[in-house]
């Protein structure tokens, strides 16, 4: 169009309108409308413009000013403020932009896995909490989840919302418990930023240069280094090579080959099965089957007394991880999906015979896991009035050679690969002003606690140094009781992976850990108590982050043991108005002499210590307590608060 042959009020009528098309301040999407920016602090804030752009900053009276980099890049800081609004916020390069109620209170970072990504909706009394979730002063913001090979300077999504039920009810239970707690002690604005992505590993929350630092990460990121193609491209491909091998003849379910028999039917030979304890994951004691995800068989031969005969029978398996099928004598009797359900089948009169019995189950594992778990008590057999145990040996057999199968490029999935949500869920994050952060996470790291000492100081390290806002209070809560325990004491992995937790609140300042033992659910790795999780979080906050050192925080944590003949004593700090020992089913206090071999203890307050004895321990020298996966807590103090659980040896396994 020739502008020149236009009379002019038209002219100028094509240049306002044309106005926007040139204005190129923009913000990033966690400054908006509805945010909470962090008191009492310097507030930087940033976005993009066109290179050499000024911008304009008005906020409460003050007014800031910076120019574009040459990337287009703008960062300034506003002044400190005190709590209160809402306000107004301008931004104005070329065009102006206006954010309105903006609050000034306290921001929280909420990051982790599942237990963290856990809606209030799914919580224990999720409607009704969720019904009641009106808090014009508490807002929201959700990261969506997003797995980035390189730091990303804009976030896939999201925006601020005021806390109501709406906004509420698929948000993070713990943070919005914890969030809710902060403001109605402290009446002021509280904002949630919730990162998290369920079953992921903590080496993908952590930067690449803070991994780099730590010997066993360096390879998989010189790998990650090498590649030039994208996450997309590279799972594209993977899908195609997996889909072509499942139609392959390799691909196929051997256990199910046309014109074969079944590795259900009686007659097939396991002669060359490998075995495994049922209950119990397969991920976790199968070096054959770390990481494997798809259909294993499993087997078992029981004895039926003659009385049994044409019974019908019920079968009982406990839960499988993620579904089954299940045969008896070569028929199916039943299938399940979902992991936490309990399988009961029903067995006709017609298949059940004196003598031998085969038990088959084809178990097919979406990722994660896999096999049969539970308690031994929900796996048996019952007939004519006899139940017969089914934990045990079973023997197993994948359907198809693991080793055949094309590996993924990132086992697990994208999001756990190093660096990966870093990148694209926390980079994009800072330098936003925070309060602090919190944490639930490690359920995917328990087979590698010892790392985890290490790992998870370096990952906090690493966002501290990020967010230049010196030692940020950094709180987090310690794995929550789940699964079963042998009888006997027993190290297991996740007592492990508590231990490297609680060493982190230790030795880390200005951190702050909240037990959930007992918060825990032997049948879920999702318990639904996430109320008192962020209540005792909150509790946390109050000592670490608000300096309320008359708070008492946390449960009794032990300090020391002093031997006396055939007793220990056990020293401990927190002990509020005092401790308090609950009856438990089970006992959770283990001692061992110099021979290393535990047995459980009887204890007893005295005063301000605990002491134990045992029988057949003339001579104790180390104490364990709640050490497995979901011991009993029963030390407390009287504030209500749960003991850690902890050893004071470090033996080996």
């Amino acid at each position: 169009m020739n502008f020149s042959s236009l009379p002019l009020p038209a002219f100028v009528a094509l240049a306002l309108l044309a106005a926007p098309a040139r204005a190129t301040v923009r913000l990033p999407r966690l400054v908006s409308s509805h945010m909470v920016l962090q008191r009492n602090v310097k507030l930087p804030l940033w976005g993009w413009a066109a290179p050499g752009e000024a911008v304009r900053i008005t906020f409460r009276g003050s007014k800031v000013q910076t120019k574009a980099g040459a990337d287009g890049r703008w960062t300034l800081s506003l002044p400190a403020q005190q709590a209160g609004g809402p306000f107004v916020l301008e931004v104005q390069g070329t065009n102006t932009i206006r954010l309105t109620d903006v609050l000034v209170g306290d921001v929280w970072l909420a990051s982790g896995q599942s237990n963290m990504e856990w809606p209030l909706r799914d919580a224990a009394r999720g409607p009704e909490e969720t019904a009641a979730a009106s808090y014009p002063t508490l807002r929201l913001f959700a990261v969506p989840n997003r797995a980035e090979h390189l730091p990303q300077a804009e976030l896939a999504g999201g925006e601020w919302q005021v806390c109501t039920p709406q906004s509420a009810a698929g948000f993070s239970a713990v943070a919005y418990f914890f969030g809710r707690d902060v403001q109605q002690q402290y009446k002021v604005p509280v904002g949630l930023i919730a990162a998290e992505w369920g079953g992921t590993v903590a080496e993908a929350w952590t930067s690449a240069e803070a991994l780099r630092q730590l010997p066993d990460f360096r390879a998989p990121l010189a790998l990650l280094s090498a590649q030039t193609s994208s996450f997309a491209d590279q799972e594209a491909a993977y899908a195609t090579r997996l889909r072509e091998w499942q139609q392959s003849p390799a691909g196929q379910d051997h256990g199910l080959l046309p014109g074969q028999p079944t590795w259900a039917d009686a007659a097939t030979s396991t002669a060359t099965w490998s075995t495994m304890q049922l209950p119990g994951l397969w991920e976790g004691q199968t070096p054959e089957l770390r990481d494997f995800d798809g259909i294993v068989w499993l087997r078992r031969e029981i004895m039926l007394p003659p009385t049994a005969a044409n019974q019908p029978l019920t079968l009982s398996l406990g839960q499988v991880d993620d579904q089954d099928s299940t045969f008896f004598n070569g028929v199916v009797v039943g299938g399940t999906r979902g992991y936490d359900k309990l399988r009961r089948y029903t067995v006709p009169a017609s298949l059940v015979r004196a003598g031998r019995n085969v038990v088959a189950v084809r178990v097919t594992d979406n990722g994660g896991g896999g096999g049969i778990w539970g308690k031994a008590a929900d796996m048996s057999a019952m007939v004519a009035g006899q139940a017969v145990p089914l934990a045990g040996a079973w023997y197993y057999r994948p359907a198809f050679d693991p080793a055949a199968r094309p590996r993924a490029p990132y086992p697990g999935g994208v999001q756990n690969t190093p660096t990966a949500l870093f990148n694209g869920m926390i980079a994009p994050l800072i330098p936003f002003a925070l309060k602090g952060v919190l944490w639930y996470q490690g359920e995917s790291n328990a087979d590698r606690a010892t790392q985890y000492r290490t790992l998870f100081p370096a990952l906090i390290q690493d966002w501290r140094a990020r967010w230049q806002q010196g030692p940020l209070p950094f709180l987090f809560v310690q794995l929550a009781g789940y699964m079963y325990d042998e009888a006997q004491p027993a190290t297991t992995a996740w007592a492990e992976l508590r231990e490297a937790q609680r060493f982190t609140s230790l030795s880390v300042p200005k951190t702050g850990m909240a037990v959930a033992l007992d918060l825990g659910n032997a049948d879920d790795i999702h318990p639904r108590n996430k109320l008192d999780v962020g209540h005792r979080l909150a509790l946390v906050a109050r000592r670490v982050a608000y300096g309320e050192t008359a708070v008492v925080a946390s449960g009794p944590t032990f300090e020391k043991l002093t031997t006396t003949g055939n007793r220990l004593t056990l020293t401990f700090g927190n002990t509020g108005r005092g401790l308090v020992l609950k009856p438990g089913a089970t006992p959770s206090f283990a001692v061992a002499g110099p021979d290393r071999h535990f047995v459980w203890a009887r204890a007893e307050v005295s005063g301000t210590t605990i002491v134990l004895q045992a029988d057949g321990v003339p001579n104790p020298v180390a104490v364990r307590y709640a050490w497995g996966n979901n011991r009993p807590a029963t030390l407390y103090n009287q504030e209500g608060l749960p003991a850690s659980p902890f050893r004071s040896d470090i033996w080996p396994r």
